[in-house]
């Protein structure tokens, strides 16, 4: 159990790295509210700012914000079009930011916001370029903003690829070593129950 029990918005709470975020969270005693996009205990697709706002006003006060998904375009550079860079960019990086900016007003001052970004910031593969640039704004960000938030905390947590998803992400990470969901949700835990602020978690 956490020393204290703290309420929070966990966005992509049904999938696979969010249901291992919400197993960890919740025993620990923890509140978690699961947003999805088209199930959860609220629905929402974050990528719409005014989706966000009634998200927001729905859910009611709140200790922290946690992002457990975001969606990225996997092609080859040369196929790579500008819709794909715009939507892996709104998926994975604006949508981020803008619970971030939205969220700043209903997380209680003590609380905090966990981002996600991932392996590929700093170990790029073929038809990952779109994924990759919009991981390192995700972490930019998260500077950033750490210096403007408190004391409200800010971090990110970067996985490599789950062992849950190898059947539909392995071929794309040819030779890099799985971890279970469960260890990259610990990872959530340190960040929702920690003092640091503008950290990345990288968990390999």
């Amino acid at each position: 159990m956490g020393w204290w029990t703290v309420r929070i918005l966990l966005v992509g709470a049904g999938g696979t790295l969010g249901s291992a975020v919400r197993e960890a969270l919740t025993g620990r005693g923890h509140e978690v509210i699961g947003v999805g996009r088209t199930g959860g205990d609220l629905i929402c697709d974050v990528t719409d700012p005014a989706a966000v706002a009634r998200m927001y006003a729905q859910a009611g006060p709140l200790d922290a914000v946690a992002v457990a998904a975001g969606d990225a375009v996997f092609k080859p550079l040369a196929e790579l079009t500008a819709d794909d860079v715009t939507a892996t960019f709104r998926g994975k990086a604006v949508a981020q930011l803008e619970l971030v900016r939205q969220g700043a007003g209903h997380v209680a001052p003590t609380g905090s916001f966990t981002l996600v970004s991932g392996v590929l910031t700093e170990e790029p593969i073929v038809a990952g370029a779109a994924a990759s640039a919009a991981n390192g704004a995700v972490e930019a960000f998260v500077r950033a903003a750490a210096i403007e938030l408190p004391p409200r905390r800010i971090n990110a947590v970067s996985p490599t690829v789950a062992e849950e998803s190898l059947a539909a992400y392995g071929p794309f990470f040819a030779g890099m070593e799985p971890v279970p969901a469960a260890r990259v949700a610990t990872a959530y835990v340190r960040a929702v129950e920690g003092a640091q602020t503008g950290q990345v978690y990288r968990v390999r």
